[in-house]
């Protein structure tokens, strides 16, 4: 009966053959005359659909790789000429040793695929080719059924209509699976031999060609025996259709095959969560995305804009693009760890902002103690009151702007009362006439809320508005804003890039993580275009340096101090200690640090010690 079974399936077999032969000869031949299946495949088949994602990747100011960005599939997309010839070698011998003559199917393989099939009584052997194996990865599912393997090869046969043999190698290559969350020839190289695959040899490459045509059995990091048993397959397949010599052979079989996996590289979470974000604004701001945010007038609207820029932006980093910053891995690391040593408390927070005010390139920012990348990040997400540093850029330099006073001219820090508000300064003290120096370097908020009068709040704020904080409102336009009192805050970078303008003789220009964005190929994409912004006059400015320098040397910043060829800032400290800020720059960076709790709290218990301060000197002491 068993034998009759086999007997009669091997019949049905050949009759099937002959006439799934003949069929297709015949939709081939008519291919041109009418409208049949091959037309729907064709109208299926797009050259958009062979443009696959590839890793991109974040760099620090030396060109090392600080970020690997890739979601499930992780694949380095190179071109044909960059992929080993032996690879491709080892792919026909082992997959398709007709590939260079069919066209897109294998009649001889199929043939024997059926017979095998009918052998085992399943469907044990598919007969594809490569360019069947391409067309199932992308559009086809694994079902092994006849009419699925039928639509396979009508879609392979358009296939190698629609691109050359080489196109077809260069997509199989960068498209098949090599287990681990890894595809392509060139990421599986780097992830299991760390180097490019044009590095390796003949037998590592015989290797890593193992994996694809049962990438869990042959799993190098689970059952390296099985994927070595493939790989001296392969390469006596290689050696019978002479494409290796007999020393290559006898070499490749030989070798040790030694694997060196690597991880993903994604270090600095503080930093690259921040690119992320300006990746977004860089996006936005050139694609012309921000502009329509900006004019929309209802939320559902601007929620749609803002998907439209987020799918921009994750296209992007899908095709492979390269993203060049001004990172320093020394100074984050620094902040980190002072930060850290000085605020050993677990529910007090505290981040630091470092500019290189020359470049203006953003060197290193922090999100907060033990940050994890994509978290709530305080370097550039936080808003808070400011407390006393806004007054160098709303109050003082304005000041000297609109009076043109000098430094050492008198003003009142008397008592100050205007529409029931009256301010005082810390302690509830009470001061006579002062210098305007003396003001700032011991942060007389009387003195600052009366030269802000002077001037007017409206002359102050048409100065701050230079320095584009994202959440000032018409509400702050009020005399209390001289001290910091603002409806939702400033982020710590913000107050820090505003700080910039002191180093830069009174021009303000936007400080970047970004330096530029290319793709694959080198192509220039995103670059900032930041336009300085003369705030103030290069007297004015002259006069800010010399004041912040006494608030380092005699004023309340006194714990910051250092010797430094230039060193000044100005501190912060709101109501009932809630926010502790201080800001200020030597001769190459600009620092902002802000300590606080996420949900404020004072810190009278630790203000006395003023950690804000002593993080600021150690990050910036060279």
């Amino acid at each position: 009966m068993r034998l009759l079974r086999k007997s009669t399936g091997f019949f049905l077999i050949i009759m099937f053959i002959t006439l799934f032969s003949f069929t297709l000869i015949g939709l081939i031949n008519e291919f041109n005359a009418f409208q049949s299946i091959t037309s729907i495949v064709k109208e299926s088949v797009y050259e958009e659909d062979f443009v696959f994602h590839s890793n991109s990747y974040i760099y620090d100011e030396d060109g090392e790789i600080i970020s690997d960005v890739y979601s499930n599939e992780n694949r380095i997309y190179v071109p044909y000429n960059d992929i080993p010839q032996m690879f491709l070698y080892a792919m026909i011998a082992t997959e398709d040793r007709n590939f260079f003559s069919h066209k897109g199917f294998d009649m001889a393989g199929i043939t024997r695929a059926l017979f095998i099939n009918a052998e085992k009584q399943g469907i044990e052997q598919g007969g594809s080719t490569i360019t069947q194996q391409l067309v199932k990865n992308i559009y086809l599912s694994n079902e092994r059924s006849y009419n699925r393997k039928l639509t396979e090869v009508l879609y392979a046969y358009h296939l190698e209509n629609l691109f050359s043999k080489e196109d077809i190698l260069e997509f199989y290559a960068n498209t098949i699976y090599f287990q681990n969350g890894v595809y392509g020839i060139e990421a599986a190289s780097r992830f299991y031999f760390s180097k490019s695959a044009k590095q390796l040899s003949v037998s590592e490459l015989a290797f890593l060609a193992a994996i694809p045509n049962n990438p869990t059995l042959y799993n190098p990091m689970i059952s390296p025996e099985n994927t070595h048993r493939r790989k001296e397959w392969i390469l006596t397949k290689m050696f019978e259709m002479n494409y290796l010599t007999e020393e290559q052979f006898k070499t490749a079989k030989s070798e040790k095959i030694a694997l060196t996996p690597t991880k993903k590289v994604d270090r600095f979470p503080d930093y690259i969560t921040y690119i992320h974000f300006e990746l977004e604004q860089l996006v936005g701001e050139q694609d012309g995305f921000n502009t329509e945010i900006a004019l929309a007038t209802t939320t559902e609207e601007k929620s749609v804009l803002l998907e439209k820029r987020r799918l921009r932006v994750d296209q992007l980093l899908k095709s492979g693009i390269h993203i060049y910053t001004g990172f320093q891995s020394e100074k984050q690391n620094q902040v980190i760890q002072t930060i850290k040593k000085h605020l050993p408390e677990n529910d007090i927070q505290g981040v630091a902002v470092m500019i290189n005010h020359y470049t203006h390139e953003i060197v290193a920012i922090t999100g907060g103690k033990d940050f994890n990348k994509f978290d709530f990040h305080r370097g550039f997400q936080a808003y808070r009151q400011p407390g006393s540093s806004i007054k160098p850029l709303l109050v003082f330099a304005p000041y000297f702007a609109e009076t043109n006073s000098p430094i050492n001219k008198s003003i009142s820090a008397a008592p100050f009362c205007k529409d029931s508000y009256c301010p005082q300064n810390y302690g509830g003290s009470v001061y006579g006439n002062v210098r305007i120096d003396v003001a700032l370097k011991h942060s007389y908020n009387t003195a600052a809320v009366r030269m802000l009068d002077e001037i007017t709040v409206e002359k102050g704020f048409s100065y701050l508005e230079k320095f584009n904080f994202a959440k000032t409102v018409d509400e702050d336009y009020r005399l209390p804003a001289a001290l910091g009192g603002l409806t939702f805050g400033v982020s710590p970078l913000e107050l820090t890039k505003a700080y910039t303008t002191f180093a830069n003789d009174g021009i303000f220009q936007d400080a970047r993580g970004i330096q530029k964005v290319v793709d694959q190929n080198g192509k220039l994409l995103y670059q900032w275009e930041d336009k300085p912004k003369q705030v103030w006059s290069s007297e004015v400015n002259e006069k800010m340096l010399n004041l912040l320098t006494k608030v380092v040397t005699e004023g309340t910043g006194r714990k910051a101090n250092f010797t430094s060829s230039y060193i000044g800032g100005k501190t912060g400290t709101t109501n009932e200690f809630f926010d502790l800020w201080f800001v200020g720059l030597t001769e190459n960076y600009t620092t902002g640090v802000w300590v606080g709790q996420d949900q404020p709290q004072s810190l009278a218990s630790i203000n006395s010690r003023s950690p804000h301060l002593l993080i600021w000197r150690d990050i910036m002491k060279e």
